[in-house]
């Protein structure tokens, strides 16, 4: 982020870490002013953490685990090279968002921290236990009994699993203790950041929302004043290309506000609207919803007009807009942000033709996968794995299997 700001390619004023308390860092080159404005747009951000039921399971004590993280890198790197460590990290990082941060899935990463915590004791711990000589008729006198239970290590892996990273870590062949302590930092640090792609737009417009609120109340000079409505006109600039959660958030703060403040006629009768309610409003909204919601009941036909929001997409060679009915803009800008608007995969098996291979399917729901970066991160799961990996996913209406074998990348389409 510094580097990309230090050639011009971004507007990074701050950073501000979702702890406990939280922590902002200001770089040492904004103006007094851009440091002000700073300040005020944190302080929306710190309530947004501390309030949003999406973080309600956040880690505040990250900015400690992430500096004991950095520490044991730093040893494995000492240990085991450098190179390797940072082989690990690339590829890491180019699967680190295919966790589970929901309920079902923090229920699996306690049951694997326990896992882990059992195979670190060893059988040390269980005395040995002595066994009766086997007789001639063991075999049968089984028959009777019941069903031995299954051991859990086992047991094939075939039930959609959406914590790849998990799964890799449990139970690829090929990584080492130290590559899977790696992972796991990994993946803690990408479920501690995964409410605020859930949040974006939300979490974005409410900090804009109370800096330009807390700014009008200083007592800027004229100077300051002009300063400040270039850095904020700058930081809500509508993209034609995409989207900006600072301004399409902000809009949505505000006519939130201004419905429960002035509410119609019809919406007192209806639903039991009270003038002044605006404010109370936006803090019920930030406080139960994410992205998806947000934008399902608040972005509203007024609003999608008044943005100039539509969906456009390449026909031939020309990008063009091909969408401007508000429901379905509204629709497709929703579906960009389900799971944060990570695309989702599911490990299908883990044993894919009864020879170690990795299953992985995508949940294609309209919207295809980038090919050219779905064939760049096929090697680093086949890094992980240490066996062929297969993804299945939906090109152009039909069914195609994309698969790295240690080579190259392979594509072929399911018989219709």
């Amino acid at each position: 982020m510094k580097l990309e700001y230090d050639l011009g390619l971004s507007r990074i004023y701050e950073l501000v870490i979702n702890s406990n308390p939280c922590y902002a860092f200001l770089l040492d080159g904004n103006t007094l002013l851009q440091n002000k404005t700073v300040c005020a747009h944190v302080l929306g951000h710190c309530d947004f953490f501390k309030n949003n039921a999406a973080f309600r399971h956040t880690s505040r004590d990250m900015v400690e685990r992430m500096a004991s993280s950095a520490e044991r890198i730093y040893h494995y790197e000492l240990e085991h090279g450098r190179r390797r460590v940072e082989e690990l990290l690339d590829a890491g990082l180019a699967i680190a968002e295919h966790v589970d941060p929901s309920e079902e899935g923090r229920n699996a990463r306690r049951a694997a921290k326990e896992r882990m915590y059992r195979q670190r004791l060893g059988q040390r711990a269980e005395p040995p236990r002595k066994v009766r000589e086997p007789g001639p008729y063991d075999d049968l006198f089984a028959l009777d009994g019941p069903l031995p239970e299954p051991d859990e290590e086992s047991i094939p892996a075939r039930v959609l699993n959406k914590d790849v990273v998990l799964f890799i870590i449990e139970n690829s062949s090929a990584l080492e203790e130290w590559e899977r302590d790696i992972l796991s930092m990994l993946r803690e640090e990408m479920l501690y950041f995964w409410p605020q792609l859930e949040t974006k737009i939300m979490n974005e417009g409410w900090a804009t929302y109370w800096h330009l609120r807390i700014m009008r109340e200083m007592d800027l000079s004229d100077e300051e004043a002009l300063e400040f409505a270039k850095m904020h006109s700058g930081v809500v600039l509508p993209s034609r290309t995409s989207i900006n959660p600072y301004h399409v958030g902000l809009a949505i703060w505000e006519d939130i506000e201004r419905r429960w403040n002035e509410p119609t006629k019809e919406e007192q009768e209806r639903y039991g609207r009270r003038p002044g309610e605006g404010r109370e409003k936006m803090f019920e909204v930030r406080e139960i919803e994410t992205d998806v919601s947000f934008l399902r009941n608040y972005l509203t036909k007024d609003l999608i007009e008044k943005l100039d929001l539509y969906v456009y997409q390449k026909v031939g060679n020309d990008w063009r807009v091909v969408e401007k009915d508000w429901e379905k803009v509204r629709d497709a800008l929703v579906a960009s942000r389900i799971n944060g608007g990570i695309p989702v995969l599911y490990v299908e098996d883990g044993d894919y033709r009864r020879n170690g291979e990795l299953l992985i399917r995508h949940a294609f729901e309209g919207m295809e996968l980038d090919l050219r970066h779905l064939e760049k991160t096929l090697p680093y799961f086949y890094r992980l794995w240490g066996r062929p990996v297969h993804l299945q996913t939906v090109v152009e209406g039909r069914d195609v299997t994309f698969t790295y074998d240690g080579k190259k990348v392979q594509r072929s389409f399911l018989k219709d």
